[in-house]
């Protein structure tokens, strides 16, 4: 007895996952540059739950990642809104509070030598 020829739904389930996969990766580069989030292929793949090397073969897909990132998105998406940007007095309070901190903790690692340097020497008579 001969076996029924299958492979019909093997070739419709498979085209089905990749299908599938194509949707996902569509879906994610989507989402990823609504949202602002990093466009590269590795963050497609992981947002698809696809592998990076199965993104690049995938022509229209890897045509629409590469034109997101040359028209400037990644770099806009890396931008600031105005309103969330540090001033310039605030930057200045935070230098300020930096400078304030330095000088505290040099003064304590000053210190802290000297009372180091002290008990090594007391050390040193004792024995």
């Amino acid at each position: 007895m001969t076996r029924a020829d299958n492979s019909h739904h093997l070739r419709r389930a498979a085209a089905a996952r990749h299908n599938a996969a194509v949707c996902r990766g569509r879906a994610a580069i989507e989402e990823l540059d609504r949202s602002g989030g990093s466009l590269t292929f590795s963050s497609v793949a992981r947002a698809a739950g696809v592998s990076r090397g199965w993104l690049y073969t995938q022509a229209d897909l890897r045509e629409v990642i590469i034109e997101l990132r040359r028209d400037g998105s990644e770099v806009a998406r890396t931008t600031i809104p105005v309103a969330q940007r540090a001033t310039l007095e605030s930057l200045r309070q935070r230098l300020n509070a930096a400078r304030e901190d330095i000088s505290r903790l040099r003064t304590e690692n000053f210190a802290l030598r000297e009372q180091l340097g002290r008990a090594l020497g007391e050390r040193r008579v004792q024995h």
